[in-house]
């Protein structure tokens, strides 16, 4: 395979911007009271499922272990509508993560439900928090860092 180049130094300006945005997710999913840092784990991970990015779901694994997700949870995550072990507002998020990916409509109840579940400040932050997902999960199958190196 082509060794592709290191795009955290070819533009470190705007990775700067990409990693801001990681950090202040990171705070406020850990302030929050209806959102939590689990659940963006488990949305970070299930995007990267469905964007099919190897390094990501790599890292969100890895990730989601470390603050203390169940394996079997993580192993499910793909038919998480069928097992009865995520909870309503981690269904409601995974959700809103798919219809997102997607680029689906949205409709007047699903944008209902969100804000209901999150509030108007965590519900933005996670229909940005997929946003910089999908696009994290874009630049690593353009660029594609060795798979399995990630250490949490």
């Amino acid at each position: 395979m082509m060794k592709r180049l290191d795009y955290a130094n070819a533009a470190p300006q705007a990775m700067k911007i990409l990693y801001q945005q990681e950090s202040y997710f990171h705070q406020q999913f850990n302030a929050s009271e209806t959102m939590s840092v689990t659940i963006w784990e488990l949305v970070k991970l299930r995007v990267s499922q469905i964007n099919q990015c190897a390094f990501c779901i790599d890292m969100h694994s890895k990730d989601a272990l470390k603050y203390g997700e169940k394996a079997e949870r993580i192993f499910g995550l793909n038919a998480w509508r069928d097992m009865p072990i995520y909870s309503y507002e981690e269904g409601v998020a995974l959700g809103w993560a798919e219809k997102l990916t997607a680029g689906l409509s949205i409709s007047d109840e699903e944008y209902q439900q969100v804000l209901d579940c999150f509030g108007p400040q965590a519900m933005t932050d996670l229909t940005i928090a997929i946003n910089a997902i999908n696009s994290w999960n874009r630049i690593v199958k353009v660029f594609k860092p060795e798979v399995g190196n990630y250490q949490p």
